[in-house]
């Protein structure tokens, strides 16, 4: 195991800090505390996945379990951004994993989901904490992960990608 990040490679998380070996890279514990504690998944969701660093903070995780480094370009989903104040899950993670979640949900009706899938920021009372929240919606009677908002100063900020933005 590399004693830096590397970009072109894939390194498996640690499993504790007691394991770590580059300096700053997140622990799988870590992970699925974040997880567990801002969205109220459980930890045993992440059973069976192994989680990659590539680069500086940016986590994938992978349903499959191998023994790495991995030099590719792609290595299972992209769940979290950690070199940053605060660490950002990413719209694919929250469409996989949003589901099982109990806490920071917001759910929006058919116009403001409409809305935020466009891009547009919503201003709107919000009596959860603030920061990273999974966007949800009702779809065939059931609440689905649409995606990830930003809430601060009573506006959900759509943190869909560009790429990913869709008008109805």
């Amino acid at each position: 195991m590399s004693q830096d990040n590397r970009s072109d490679t894939f390194e498996r998380l640690p499993e504790t800090a007691d394991t770590r070996v580059v300096e700053g890279r997140p622990t799988r514990e870590e992970v699925c505390d974040y997880w567990a504690d801002r969205f109220g998944v459980p930890k045993a969701t992440f059973d069976g996945y192994s989680f990659w660093e590539k680069g500086a903070g940016r986590i994938w995780v992978l349903n499959h379990d191998l023994s790495g480094p991995v030099q590719i370009e792609a290595l299972g989903l992209p769940i979290l951004r950690t070199r940053q104040e605060f660490w950002k899950p990413t719209t694919d993670a929250t469409l996989r994993f949003g589901s099982h979640a109990t806490a920071n949900v917001l759910e929006l009706d058919r116009d403001a989901a409409t809305r935020f899938l466009a891009g547009e920021d919503l201003e709107r009372e919000w009596d959860g904490d603030w920061g990273y929240l999974i966007v949800t919606h009702q779809i065939a009677g059931e609440s689905e992960p649409i995606g990830v908002g930003r809430y601060t100063y009573g506006t959900l900020q759509s943190m869909i990608p560009k790429g990913r933005r869709r008008t109805f």
